[in-house]
C-alpha cells in the first residue's frame, strides 16, 4: 500500500494504514462523524454504532484495510487521526456492494475540525489507488441519500451515481450505489 500525502490548511498530513494504537481513535472518529451528522436513526443505541467503533476486535483491521489521515505522523505519539476509511475487495468480510474486478470503500469519516480541508478526499483517492494496485478496474461505494456533502465529494472524484445497484440493508433504509471506472 502506497503512502499519500495532502495538504490540510498549511499542515501536512499523511494517509497511511491504521496502526494497533490508533484503532481505538479510528473508530470513535467513525462513530462520532457519523452521530454529530444524525446518520445513525437510533443514535448511541444505534447496532451500527458498535460496528464503526470497532477496529480490532470483529477483526476489521485484520479482514480489510483501514486507513487513517494523521497530522505530525512522525512524532512519537503517532500524531492526529484526522479521518478514516476502511478499504475492501469484492468477496471480503467487510464488502457490500463490490464485484469481481471492483474495490470498495466504506466507513468514510472525516474528524469535524478537519473537514473542508481535503482530509475525505485524500482518504477516497487513497482508496482508489489501492483498488488500481489490486489492478480493479472499477471503485464503487454505498451512501445514505442524506450524505449530500459526501456525494458532492464523490461526483468531483468521478463517481457517477448507479441507481441499478442501489440496495436496503434494514427494510425502509435505502443506500445509493457510486461507481468510478479507474
Amino acid at each position: 500500500m502506497s503512502v499519500g500525502q495532502g495538504r490540510l490548511g498549511g499542515m501536512d498530513f499523511t494517509v497511511r494504514p491504521v496502526r494497533p494504537e490508533e484503532y481505538k481513535r479510528a473508530g470513535d472518529l467513525v462513530a462520532q462523524a457519523y452521530l454529530a451528522d444524525g446518520l445513525l436513526t437510533f443514535g448511541e443505541d444505534d447496532t451500527y454504532v458498535h460496528d464503526l467503533r470497532d477496529v480490532p476486535a470483529r477483526a476489521r483491521a485484520k479482514r480489510a484495510e483501514v486507513l487513517v489521515a494523521v497530522d505530525g505522523d512522525g512524532r512519537p505519539d503517532g500524531g492526529l487521526v484526522l479521518g478514516s476509511v476502511t478499504f475492501v475487495t469484492a468477496g471480503s468480510p467487510y464488502a457490500e456492494l463490490s464485484g469481481p474486478g471492483e474495490g470498495e470503500f466504506r466507513m468514510l469519516a472525516v474528524a469535524s475540525e478537519a473537514r473542508g480541508r481535503g482530509v475525505g478526499e485524500a482518504l477516497v483517492r487513497a482508496c482508489m489507488d489501492r483498488a488500481r494496485e489490486l489492478e480493479a478496474r472499477r471503485m464503487v461505494l454505498s451512501s445514505a441519500p442524506d450524505m449530500t456533502p459526501a456525494h458532492r465529494l464523490y461526483e468531483r472524484l468521478g463517481f457517477i451515481r448507479t441507481p441499478q445497484r442501489d440496495w436496503f440493508p434494514l427494510p425502509g433504509f435505502p443506500l445509493w450505489a457510486f461507481v468510478a471506472e479507474l
